[in-house]
């Protein structure tokens, strides 16, 4: 057993150091709840969310402009996001608005690496400081002081996709993809890149609570993701499955934009 001494006079003598913590540290920085480092972090977050908690997060982003602040609210109106999302404006539609933002409140942890006198530690928060949701479907909103810079850094870095684009895709693996696209995006760099072990693909698309065999994720993620944005797009997709002896291991995905009536195969393999 670890523990500190403390005789009957009151003062301390060190006895064993305990490791107790070291190990619950670790534990907790393996976990895929979401750990952000910087801004491009949250464009792999929230693999958990469905496709239409996606649609309406990328709303929620779409009011964030560059004069931004910490503190600011925002306010939209429910008849809005479903115009904006193709809907007809019925009592059901409300119904899935409500409960899209109640799940955006409830899966949309965060943790930040932070440090105090030297000792490092782990910052659990959520994106969302608040959400109110009226009677008449006006919503308000703000994101939490500790998450809106790496929101203001995602929206000026890397949403450069206009939410007319997103409104066209139906897959959530779509947007995922999407959002990797952006995230490794580094000027007018053609191909983009992206590459991940298994379990850092099957994270960003899937959660922290479900894992697919590999077979089953390359079918009804990546390649579900691959022929939506192919067709909407144009999107080209190279994929290289890394391998292990006979198990995969990750993936490298090239992304190119093709050329004006140039055909080209949509999905390049490799092993």
């Amino acid at each position: 057993m670890t523990f500190l001494y403390v005789p009957l006079g009151g003062d301390l003598m060190q006895g064993k150091i305990s490791k107790k913590a070291d190990v619950a540290f670790s534990s907790l920085l393996s976990r895929q709840d979401y750990l952000v480092v910087q801004g491009n972090d949250l464009a792999k977050a929230f693999g958990n969310l469905s496709a239409f908690e996606h649609q309406v997060l990328d709303y929620c982003f779409s009011f964030v402009t560059q004069n931004s602040k910490a503190e600011d609210e925002y306010s939209v109106e429910a008849i809005d996001l479903i115009h904006h999302l193709g809907l007809n404006s019925s009592g059901h539609n409300y119904e899935r608005i409500a409960k899209a933002f109640k799940a955006l409140n409830e899966k949309t942890a965060l943790y930040f690496h932070t440090e105090s006198d030297g000792v490092p530690g782990i910052l659990m928060t959520q994106l969302f400081s608040h959400i109110k949701f009226f009677k008449n479907g006006h919503v308000t909103f703000q994101f939490s002081q500790d998450a809106a810079p790496y929101v203001f850094d995602l929206r000026s870095n890397y949403y450069s996709f206009k939410l007319s684009e997103l409104s066209r895709v139906k897959s959530k693996y779509s947007l995922i993809m999407l959002k990797l696209i952006e995230a490794n995006r580094m000027g007018n760099q053609n191909p983009i890149t992206i590459k991940g072990t298994l379990e850092d693909w099957q994270g960003w698309f899937l959660g922290a609570d479900r894992r697919w065999p590999a077979g089953r994720f390359m079918q009804k993620a990546i390649d579900v993701a691959i022929d939506e944005l192919y067709q909407k797009m144009g999107l080209v997709f190279t994929v290289t499955t890394l391998k292990h002896k006979r198990s995969v291991v990750g993936y490298v995905i090239d992304v190119t934009k093709p050329e004006e009536n140039r055909k080209i195969k949509k999905v390049i393999r490799g092993d």
